[in-house]
C-alpha cells in the first residue's frame, strides 16, 4: 500500500483562515472568534477526529505534518477516540508517543497482577 505524502505548504492568505465547513465541530464558538495559533489543539483534536478530506487536507497544509505529529505523540492519546489515534499513527508512523500517567495507574488498580 503506498502512503500518501503530505508536506506544509507556503503561507498563503488562502489558509490562514478556518474553512466555514468546520464551524460544525465549532458549535460553542462564534465562527469569527476560531484563531488558527489560539485554538491550534482544537483544531487539530476536531479536525483529525471528524474531519473530512477537504478539511484534513486543509488541516496538514495549515498546520505542517510535523505540528501534528507532535500534537499526536504529546496530547492525541488523552484528546482522540482510541480508533482515530491509532489510525492517525499508522499513517504518520507514529511508533513513540507519551501515555498519560493516569492511564497506567488505572491499568494497575484493576489488573494488579
Amino acid at each position: 500500500m503506498e502512503k500518501t505524502q503530505i508536506t506544509k505548504a507556503d503561507d498563503t492568505a488562502a489558509l490562514r483562515f478556518v474553512p466555514r465547513s468546520l464551524t460544525r465541530l465549532f458549535q460553542e464558538y462564534a465562527y469569527e472568534d476560531i484563531d488558527l495559533e489560539l485554538h491550534v489543539n482544537t483544531l487539530i483534536e476536531r479536525t483529525l477526529e471528524m474531519g473530512t478530506w477537504e478539511e484534513l487536507h486543509w488541516l496538514f497544509h495549515t498546520y505542517g505534518v510535523s505540528r501534528i505529529v507532535n500534537y499526536l505523540r504529546r496530547l492525541g492519546h488523552r484528546r482522540l477516540s482510541a480508533r482515530t489515534f491509532n489510525y492517525w499513527c499508522k499513517f504518520l508512523s507514529i511508533e513513540n508517543f507519551r501515555r498519560a500517567s493516569w492511564s497506567q495507574i488505572g491499568r494497575d488498580v484493576w489488573n494488579p497482577y
